[in-house]
């Protein structure tokens, strides 16, 4: 062997034995931060000129000879989800290894029933649980609102209601039971609350993720998409027993362009249940004689809100594939 081809084969051979564990907290373009077990935190690099990387992936890294607080990201480990959305341009990763999707939403702003009924079968696509959570519920539209979360009730999905402002204790007393040991990413449309749910769960992490985006953003890094709280106040450092939050960036669109047309039913509840029930057994559910959807819609078993949201999307993603 030659020797800058030892020499090489030295650096790899040093590099893999100072192979470290860690979790990605954020994400900052091509550039995140790990936190490591004993709870330090340090931008790293992902290797190659496209970053793959999302917050709660666990990864393996090595520090950089170059600067001593910064790594490079050898390897992500095997994900048992992930959550994203894809339009016909690009796709959009929120987070992964979810144990629960929060779906955070208001009396006030009036929410968007598409947006929530797409984010609802992304997770349903992904593996992962959903919550719904009703905010404001002291405001007067309350019961309109409930009204339109009664499908998703009959359906299956667990809804909450709570009136975050004034009385944090409480409802951090109502959520804490469905997010303790857990993974959790809350999304949700801005205006909603979701930023004092996060400052109540997690009122001492602002001042740590302060100082990473002031040296993330001193140079040419680009903001943060998604960012990890802890929420108990008991030390760093990342286990299975802790409690992990994720606040997620708004949107206006959430694309399912990675679900085949024909395949989204599956993903809504209410309609799973009648599949297999139609005449044809290519039935698209929209104009075809005998159609066993088409039948419940009628008896009231599926809304007809849910119906047509559900033509609008197959239509939708049929026009947009090849």
């Amino acid at each position: 062997m030659k020797r800058h081809q030892r020499a090489a084969a030295g650096k790899v051979h040093t590099a893999q034995a100072n192979l470290e564990a860690g979790l990605v907290v954020s994400t900052h373009g091509r550039h995140c931060v790990v936190e490591t077990p004993e709870g330090h935190r340090l931008i790293c690099h992902p290797r190659g000129k496209k970053s793959e990387v999302v917050v709660g992936d666990h990864v393996t890294w090595h520090l950089t000879q170059e600067q001593a607080d910064e790594g490079i990201i050898v390897e992500i480990q095997e994900r048992k989800n992930l959550l994203y959305r894809q339009d016909e341009w690009r796709s959009k990763s929120f987070a992964a290894n979810l144990d629960l999707l929060l779906m955070w939403i208001a009396v006030e702003p009036v929410f968007s029933e598409a947006q929530l009924t797409r984010a609802l079968i992304a997770a349903e696509s992904a593996g992962i649980q959903a919550c719904v959570v009703l905010n404001k519920v002291d405001l007067p539209g309350a019961d309109t609102a409930r009204q339109r979360l009664q499908p998703y009730r009959a359906m299956g999905y667990e809804v909450l209601e709570l009136s975050l402002k004034g009385a944090q204790e409480e409802a951090k007393a109502l959520l804490m039971p469905k997010l303790e040991g857990r993974s959790t990413l809350i999304l949700g449309p801005s205006g909603s609350g979701k930023s004092t749910l996060i400052n109540t769960l997690a009122p001492h992490a602002r001042a740590e993720v302060g100082e990473i985006s002031h040296a993330l953003n001193s140079g040419r890094h680009t903001t943060t998409t998604s960012q990890w709280y802890w929420v108990e106040n008991d030390g760093k450092g990342h286990s299975d027993h802790r409690t992990g939050v994720i606040d997620s960036p708004g949107f206006q669109e959430f694309g399912l362009h990675h679900i085949a047309p024909t395949d989204l039913p599956r993903f809504m509840p209410d309609l799973a249940k009648h599949q297999g029930e139609c005449r044809f057994n290519n039935c698209t559910h929209r104009q075809e004689p005998g159609c066993a959807m088409k039948a419940a819609t009628e008896r009231g078993e599926i809304s007809a809100m849910r119906m047509s949201l559900y033509t609008a999307l197959f239509d939708e993603l049929s026009q947009t594939r090849w």
